[in-house]
């Protein structure tokens, strides 16, 4: 049997898609492959990223500005793989019945490791801990916005108006939905979810009335803030953002919503040591490429590129804490799907 999972199945079922994932039947994770293929790694073969969200969101986006430096790095083709579903969990199927021979990979969102898991029941989500992490990347920060027509500038309009507010969310299980979720419970605002398939569609439906406000990455929404067509109400951050100097974080607010999406490269457990430093030092210099960096200011990132483990220390704090908060505010992030 396969290590990193014993006997034990896990399954995504409160995502509106049920996945079901068998070691015996997928082969692949046997053994960790030679010393003589992890002494020529990458050799001539191409190196694959997925990524379990769509073409042209944020994660796809960082997945392919981090793969064309590696590639650079590294010397051989370095491609991204989109295969979207459940908040990230079709990806993680995916990537743990490959070889862990260094030549899979996947961009693996935050809040499939600290935020699903509350949201569907034990164990039907993909556990960090069968998985090896290469190298943090970055961190996204959340921010609540709203039509300027709304008429809704600050957490205390929404309280006054009156009638039930309906929150746009990018999905089920997202920080996007546990943001909003954690501000209407503490501040008392009957309200409820809308949950979309990504940031874009719940981008266009804040746009357009379909609802009252959204809680949508930053680098998502900066265009439309900046242009006058989204009026943001609070970031999710520890602190203000730079980019919106003027707008308060709901921590300031009063609310304890420290809410962020961060990302990391996640690999098949059992990648041999080697091969795993190359990869990491492969990352590494990508990261203090000048058009990475760029990258990143751009899309208004905030570099992560910290260790493996930092962030599978980090992310398992960050599930403590979340279900903590989760359980005191009776939240339930399954919802009615």
């Amino acid at each position: 049997m396969d290590k990193h999972f014993g006997a034990r199945p896990w399954t995504v079922t409160g995502l509106g898609l049920a996945l079901t994932f068998s070691v015996a039947a997928c082969g692949g994770n046997v053994g960790g492959g030679s010393d003589a293929d992890a002494a020529d790694f990458p050799g001539d073969d191409p190196i694959t990223v997925l990524v379990g969200q769509d073409p042209g969101g944020s994660t796809d986006l960082i997945a392919r500005a981090a793969a064309e430096g590696l590639s650079d790095e590294l010397g051989v083709p370095v491609t991204v793989e989109n295969q979207p579903g459940a908040n990230g969990a079709l990806a993680a199927q995916e990537l743990a019945g490959e070889e862990p021979d260094g030549h899979t990979l996947m961009v693996y969102n935050g809040s499939l490791a600290y935020i699903t898991p509350l949201a569907v029941g034990e164990g039907e989500a993909p556990d960090i801990a069968d998985f090896d992490i290469v190298t943090g990347l970055s961190l996204d920060d959340y921010v609540l916005v709203t039509a300027p027509g709304s008429g809704f500038t600050t957490v205390e309009d929404l309280a006054a108006a009156g009638r039930p507010i309906t929150f746009g969310t990018t999905g089920v299980g997202t920080g996007s939905q546990l943001s909003q979720e954690l501000l209407f419970a503490q501040s008392g605002i009957d309200a409820t979810a809308v949950p979309f398939d990504g940031g874009s569609p719940t981008l266009t439906a804040v746009l357009g009335g379909q609802v009252d406000v959204g809680s949508i990455q930053l680098g998502e929404a900066i265009e439309q803030i900046e242009a006058g067509e989204l009026t943001p109400i609070v970031t999710f951050a520890e602190e203000r953002p730079s980019y919106l100097p003027d707008t308060p974080t709901a921590v300031e607010a009063g609310y304890d919503v420290p809410v962020q999406q961060s990302r990391a490269v996640f690999a098949p457990q059992g990648v041999p040591d080697d091969v795993m430093q190359t990869l990491r030092d492969g990352f590494q210099a990508a990261f203090e490429e000048e058009a990475y960096q760029q990258f990143n200011e751009d899309n208004l990132l905030t570099p992560n590129e910290l260790d493996g483990e930092e962030i599978r220390d980090l992310w398992t704090e960050n599930l403590d804490r979340y279900r903590s908060v989760v359980e005191e505010y009776d939240i339930d992030l399954g919802g009615e799907q």
